[in-house]
């Protein structure tokens, strides 16, 4: 067996669990590349690594239905719930019990852009980056309501210093130190079909984000939720990067999950048509929430009508969530409750016997949303797409940075004509900044905009 000073003890752990390979071409690394792989084999933990793959194929199928959520009002009873419900949100806002947090490790590739997502230019006439817009909401909502607003972000191995360097260029948009905390995803081993720990170059093991349920996992690592904790912060406003039209601190969706004690509370809203590409809202026979995968759910259902003639399978999760700190704190601390992992089987490249090469391998995640069915108390509130959601996933078509600009420009437009606004004939695209409104009451309706093709109101 080799050895290594202050290393033995991990040498020996990798060996007794049956990973001596990873040693075979000891004898050519370098010093540091030796202390490279030791120290990555020191943070893994093998009893989880032999637990995920005597798992890997388990799976447990409960019946379900679809789930009920609190629809949009439509009734004067109805709209005074609303009003309640935001009513106890703005106390819970301006009482300083809000964090927003941003899960933003993918990388621009996709869209043709190098570079963390974040950075990638989105405001039609201000050409402002995803980072920006969903900063400066938070610097507004802490001015209007008052009270100071933590920003988490939870970054990628890949993209974590380029992140913190922009945000630190940028002065965090405004953004006080004290209230910004970005911290890395997790990582962790893949494996080979056999069960072995795999390599991604002679001195480094093949590794793969957690999921975006690790972003949870992340929130205890990384000291987050002690933070929170300290700060008397009770929930956590959780959305993705690559949204533009997040309402990050919602006053209704937040006094509702006040109002009703819930543990989680998720944003849905009407899907388009059966086979969009997003995943329902459903209740399990043991009465609990989930989310279906659009992937998993039978073709029979996803057409399924209810009484109305509308998809009976129609609440669609666009993984903008609340979640109460104490409950995160429950399911991250390795006891009675915690997220499970979902394996994927992925053709990895590793490095084998001197040289790199393709095999069948897997990879392990977690989904934030199985945090629903570990509690009985949830809420499902339904939002307008056209309000809400404006995924920037595609260079071109569906959910491609051009739908979302134009979602953005179709709402600030009808904000303005809701204020009374007018607007010029001339005046074809029109953008809000956030510093100046983040709902349609922040406009002065005696605002003036100017009569020209492009407008940036700031």
């Amino acid at each position: 067996m080799v050895s290594y000073s202050g290393f033995d003890d991990v040498i020996k752990r990798a060996c007794d669990n049956g990973q001596g390979h990873l040693f075979d071409e000891w004898d050519s690394l370098a010093e540091e590349e030796k202390k490279s792989l030791l120290r990555e084999l020191s943070s893994v933990d093998f009893d989880l690594v032999k637990k995920l793959f005597r798992e890997k194929d388990a799976a447990v199928h409960l019946e379900y239905g679809p789930a009920p959520f609190i629809s949009l009002p439509a009734t004067d009873a109805q709209r005074e719930e609303f009003r309640l419900a935001r009513e106890a949100g703005i106390k819970a806002i301006r009482g300083g019990k809000v964090a927003a947090f941003l899960v933003a490790g993918g990388q621009g590739s996709r869209l043709g852009f190098e570079g963390p997502k974040g950075k990638f230019p989105v405001g039609p006439v201000s050409g402002k980056t995803l980072f920006c817009i969903h900063a400066e909401k938070i610097l507004k909502y802490s001015r209007k309501y008052g009270v100071a607003i933590p920003f988490l972000i939870m970054t990628s191995e890949e993209n974590h210093v380029e992140t913190t360097a922009y945000f630190k260029d940028n002065k965090n948009f405004g953004i006080p130190d004290r209230d910004m905390m970005i911290f890395p995803q997790n990582m962790i081993p893949s494996l080979d079909a056999a069960g072995n720990l795999v390599l991604k170059g002679k001195n480094g093991l093949f590794r793969n984000p957690d999921g975006h349920g690790g972003s949870l996992t992340a929130l205890n690592s990384s000291g987050a939720l002690k933070m929170l904790a300290d700060r008397g912060i009770d929930i956590i406003s959780y959305f993705q990067v690559d949204n533009p039209l997040v309402r990050i601190v919602d006053p209704e969706f937040i006094g509702f999950h006040v109002q009703k004690g819930a543990h989680v509370s998720s944003k849905a809203l009407k899907k388009a048509y059966p086979e969009e590409k997003i995943g329902v809202f459903v209740k399990f026979e043991n009465g609990r929430i989930g989310v279906m995968e659009y992937s998993d759910l039978p073709e029979d259902r996803s057409r399924q009508k209810d009484s109305s003639g509308g998809l009976a399978y129609s609440a669609g999760s666009i993984a903008i969530h609340l979640f109460d700190r104490s409950f995160v704190e429950r399911v991250t601390a390795g006891r009675e409750l915690s997220l499970p992992f979902h394996t994927a089987r992925k053709k990895l490249k590793v490095y084998e016997k001197g040289a790199m090469r393709e095999i069948e391998g897997l990879k392990f995640e977690k989904f934030v949303f199985d945090a629903l069915p570990l509690t009985e108390h949830n809420v499902v509130f339904e939002t307008l797409r056209s309000e809400e959601f404006a995924p920037v996933k595609n260079p071109e078509g569906v959910d491609s940075v051009h739908s979302a600009r134009d979602l953005m420009v179709d709402l600030h437009r009808k904000w303005l004509l809701e204020r009374g606004v007018s607007l010029g004939k001339s005046t074809a695209i029109v953008e809000i900044s956030p510093l100046l409104a983040v709902e349609p009451d922040d406009i002065d309706p005696s605002i003036k905009v100017p009569d020209r093709d492009k407008v940036f109101l700031e």
